[in-house]
């Protein structure tokens, strides 16, 4: 029933949720060059509002599984969300960079959003169900960075940078209010400490399935990340794009990722899960390849730059669903466990890569250091998910 709190949520309550999650990553990114003159810093410390935040998000995600796992779903996102509001507020009212650099990272607390929306999936849902569920969960949040990048490039020319936070403040509020009231609890109390929770882990640590589908998913993810820290640069320093434009074309992953989550959600219960991944790791790195192809011959565009980013979309739409839902269902009665490591070693990972792609930039400007970054992590992800494929076999043999 939806607006009640004493039955499992609706579906449209946790596409809102993961779909903050998303917003909150990407949204003010087309401002990062006008956030670099506002502060008077280098462009290299104002993207650490990625790195960082993403790292942040991480070592926060290892903790959030477990701690859900052991005192429920509900309570862990209600002080999640309203964490996230006063580190937003502290953010806009920052004085200097490195006060809010302090606040980005501690606004990466909305990630239990993102880890508690699949989690609470793999409550509710049967195991033939569960990739799809979050494949439909997913495809919704990716309709978020579809037209966040744009918003927030155009709050940016109308007003400033801190519109974009005002916003982030305002669906945070909103989706506080709708957890309040929609969310019942889907996880029983498990019994144990938080310490009795974390020594759980090494049960998913020594399970090749686990290790094959979240390095399947935190590879095909990377290449995204990547983009996210060293795109604007590009956009901006190479393509002179400006903040508004740059936040139209900034875009396009999330078209693909809409259709690949769409493949994923009416697709995955049939095809199943490994040949969903290994299709989806194709794709993202066939896109990165050919895109870093025409610019080899001297034929690369800013509409080719990101028209073959819609690829790593497909792709990630198509892995991230199916490589999770793997994931979780290695050890079911840990599942909130390992949502959250899952996606701290995706986000981790991330973090890396998406520094990193900042750091060649600086050293190497233009388009051809990040392809070559982004490539060469979805190679990685198509290397994983085929080495589990084939360890399954050997097995079966």
């Amino acid at each position: 029933m939806f607006l009640s709190n004493k039955t499992p949520p609706h579906i449209s309550t946790l596409i809102l949720l993961a779909g903050l999650s998303a917003m909150v990553m990407n949204i003010f990114l087309p401002s990062l060059p006008g956030m670099t003159v506002y502060f008077d810093t280098d462009y290299g410390v104002m993207q650490l509002s990625v790195a960082l935040y993403l790292a942040a998000s991480a070592v926060l995600q290892v903790l959030i599984g477990p701690i859900s796992d052991q005192i429920g779903r509900r309570p862990v996102l209600l002080w999640g969300i309203f964490l996230f509001l006063l580190s937003t507020l502290g953010c806009i009212f920052a004085q200097n960079a490195t006060v809010f650099l302090i606040f980005r990272i501690s606004q990466a607390v909305i990630a239990t959003c993102l880890v508690l929306s699949r989690a609470i999936v793999r409550d509710i849902v049967a195991d033939a169900e569960a990739a799809s569920k979050i494949g439909y969960v997913t495809m919704g949040m990716s309709v978020v960075p579809m037209v966040a990048p744009s918003l927030g490039g155009l709050l940016e020319e109308v007003w400033d940078w801190r519109a974009s936070f005002w916003l982030m403040f305002g669906c945070g509020s909103f989706a506080l209010m709708l957890v309040y009231f929609d969310l019942g609890e889907t996880k029983k109390r498990s019994g144990n400490t938080l310490i009795e929770q974390l020594r759980e882990y090494p049960e998913l640590l020594r399970s090749p399935r686990f290790w094959g589908y979240t390095l399947s998913s935190a590879f095909a993810s990377g290449s995204f990340f990547a983009y996210l820290g060293g795109a604007p640069l590009v956009a901006s320093d190479y393509f002179g794009l400006s903040p508004a434009v740059v936040g139209l074309y900034f875009g396009a992953p999330a078209i693909g990722y809409f259709v690949g989550n769409y493949i994923s959600g009416a697709y995955s219960a049939r095809i199943g899960i490994n040949r969903m991944v290994l299709w989806g790791s194709w794709i993202n790195a066939a896109g990165v390849g050919l895109s870093l192809s025409l610019f080899l011959i001297d034929q690369g565009t800013v509409l080719s730059f990101f028209a073959f980013m819609t690829f790593i979309g497909v792709g990630n739409g198509m892995v991230i669903p199916n490589a999770t839902a793997g994931a979780l269902s290695v050890r079911p009665h840990l599942a909130g466990t390992a949502s959250g490591l899952t996606s701290a070693i995706m986000i981790g990972g991330g973090a890396g890569l998406s520094a990193l792609a900042g750091s060649l930039l600086e050293i190497w400007p233009g388009p051809f250091s990040l392809l070559w970054l982004m490539f060469a992590s979805g190679c990685l992800a198509l290397a994983a998910i085929m080495l589990t494929i084939r360890r399954e076999k050997r097995l079966q043999g």
